[in-house]
């Protein structure tokens, strides 16, 4: 194998790939990325067995194919550090490889390619097409409230939905709930699952500032995705996810509209003096707006009042601040409104206009 590559188009396939590589792993090839090059193209692939992502890049010019794995962290470490106006040269002697660029010269130990593992993609039952943009966006709203390390696994990442052209992401981890849907899918097709959190945010990774489409297929234990010259792949959750329709409030008689940025300040504020451990922050809400109030153990308090539209009866209430800090700075518009029952009832916190997302917060008690 000998090639000549631009340092920039490689560190930038080498970047997303390493992504799909773990930092510790039990078998040695897993912390490498494959590298093959046949027909004047280059295909490079990480994977953890979970989640694969390959990048296909052209090369000018190939002296020798072949295929080969090297370290992923020191490989994109090296690349890294080269300078940009000159090309990289790689070489495989016997069994390590010789990377060139200027006066510099590297040489990286190596694994057979074929003792590389690819994830088990299956046969693909349906496939859509959407805006990169605007999965970007969905998975963007909603992925903070993914649980992490659940034992209710089924939550340890993202739900997919599709029905009557509508595509709708949930993510919940049995504390706070979001969920935002596109109903523009060309495709005219029904199904459900559930994206790993680690698959969801390397889709997210994958798909932020393209201005091209991605074009998903599911398959009964896969998802993949396509953009451009990327290709993603990623098992799916074996699991049910919860009805999530059953948690969101209908009937909340406390209506609070109150101006984004201010209650992000606020909200910042009020957090500084919040118990580290818990987070808690009790909201007061009269005619006047909202009065936020903090404490934590070193008998520290602190006292912030926003100003607010409020249609509803006087409520105290608790919530836990990072989950309500969340979901302000995933919201884009100027003005949130904010829907209550009583002290024991959720939060639904919706953008006053132009937006379908939703977010479900459970009050705690303070």
């Amino acid at each position: 194998m000998k090639f000549s590559i631009e340092r920039e188009s490689l560190v930038d396939a080498l970047q997303l790939v390493a992504g799909a590589v773990e930092k510790r792993q039990t078998l040695p090839v897993l912390s490498n990325v494959l590298l093959e090059v046949t027909d004047n193209t280059m295909r490079l692939t990480g994977t953890d067995l979970e989640v694969e992502l390959s990048v296909s890049l052209n090369l000018p010019q190939v002296e020798e194919e072949g295929s080969i794995t090297l370290p992923a962290r020191k490989f994109l470490d090296i690349v890294k550090s080269l300078p940009n106006d000159k090309p990289i040269k790689l070489t495989l002697n016997e069994s390590r490889v010789v990377i060139q660029s200027g006066r510099s010269r590297f040489t990286l130990s190596t694994l057979p390619a074929a003792d590389f593992p690819h994830v088990d993609e299956g046969v693909g039952t349906m496939s859509f097409s959407l805006p990169c943009s605007v999965l970007a966006d969905m998975i963007d709203r909603t992925h903070f409230a993914m649980a992490q390390q659940d034992v209710r696994y089924y939550l340890n990442g993202m739900y997919f939905e599709i029905e009557n052209k509508i595509l709708k992401t949930v993510a919940t981890d049995g504390h706070r709930l979001a969920m935002t849907e596109y109903d523009e899918l060309p495709a005219d097709i029904e199904a459900s699952v559930i994206i790993p959190r680690k698959g969801m945010l390397e889709l997210g990774r994958l798909v932020s500032g393209r201005a091209d489409e991605v074009n998903i297929t599911l398959g009964n234990n896969h998802l993949k995705a396509t953009v451009d010259n990327t290709r993603f792949t990623s098992k799916l959750v074996d699991g049910k996810f919860p009805d999530y329709e059953r948690v969101v409030p209908r009937n909340s008689d406390k209506t609070i509209v109150v101006d984004r940025a201010k209650f992000k300040e606020g909200l910042q504020r009020a957090a500084i003096l919040s118990n580290e451990k818990f987070k808690g922050v009790r909201l007061v809400i009269d005619n006047e707006g909202i009065t936020l109030f903090s404490n934590n153990p070193e008998q520290e308090e602190a006292e912030v009042h926003i100003s607010a539209e409020v249609a509803g009866d006087t409520l105290e209430i608790g919530f836990n601040v990072q989950y309500l800090q969340d979901v302000v700075n995933s919201c884009r518009v100027e003005k949130i409104q904010l829907q209550l029952g009583d002290v024991n009832s959720s939060c639904l916190i919706q953008e006053v206009e132009g937006s379908k997302a939703l977010y479900v917060i459970m009050p705690m008690r303070l």
